[in-house]
């Protein structure tokens, strides 16, 4: 069986009308890149018409309008399309049980779903990069001195600068521990471990 290398998988980001989907809240942007053996691939973005008038909150905080989305597609054709992009991939999501929520909550609305696995890059980061002022995607691409790509906040600069972070993570496991290759199911246990135990964890990846 072919192991899942960790530099190979879909980051992804959402903007959304809020905080639950749960609540009714919905996607109207999704931004993802294909990553393969540590290379930005492939991107896919897509605008996408809740149904509704967004807040002016979320109007701010996103710089993503009313007018900017009245005449996008709606959530179900994005969706639709995007599942074909995921589809077989490992993800991965800065904060990703938000993500996640949302994915699941917008394929479901069309009788699909995303059976695969997914790991959290603020997480890992907690257990990377423990000296960082604190995990916020900004501060991190900050601290670890990647150049930011775009706006904050919007999907498609979000996921790749969480890609960016995700490989700049594996790097830096790479170089102090000598491990030539990472699997994507190393990193998801080392996102669920105790941050003291992290580089105990890592050590005897290296044996």
């Amino acid at each position: 069986m072919k192991i899942s290398l960790a530099d190979s998988v879909v980051v992804l980001d959402f903007e959304t009308t809020g905080l639950s989907p749960e609540y009714g809240d919905r996607a109207i942007e999704i931004g993802a890149v294909l990553v393969e053996d540590g290379v930005i691939v492939d991107r896919f973005q897509k605008l996408m018409n809740p149904g509704f008038r967004i807040s002016s909150f979320i109007e701010g905080y996103t710089g993503i309008t009313n007018a900017m989305l009245k005449s996008q597609p709606g959530c179900e054709e994005v969706m639709a399309e995007f599942s074909g992009f995921i589809s077989g991939r490992n993800i991965v999501a800065h904060n990703a049980s938000f993500d996640r929520r949302f994915l699941d909550a917008e394929l479901k609305r069309i009788n699909r779903a995303y059976d695969g696995a997914c790991c959290c890059s603020l997480l890992v980061a907690r257990r990377i990069y423990q000296d960082a002022p604190n995990h916020k995607l900004q501060t991190l691409v900050s601290h670890a001195g990647i150049s930011q790509t775009g706006k904050f906040h919007r999907a498609l600069a979000d996921a790749e600068m969480t890609a960016l972070l995700w490989l700049s993570m594996i790097e830096r496991i790479r170089a102090y521990y000598g491990i030539p290759e990472i699997s994507f199911d190393q990193l998801t246990e080392l996102s669920r471990i105790d941050k003291l135990n992290a580089h105990g964890y890592l050590r005897s990846l290296a044996k």
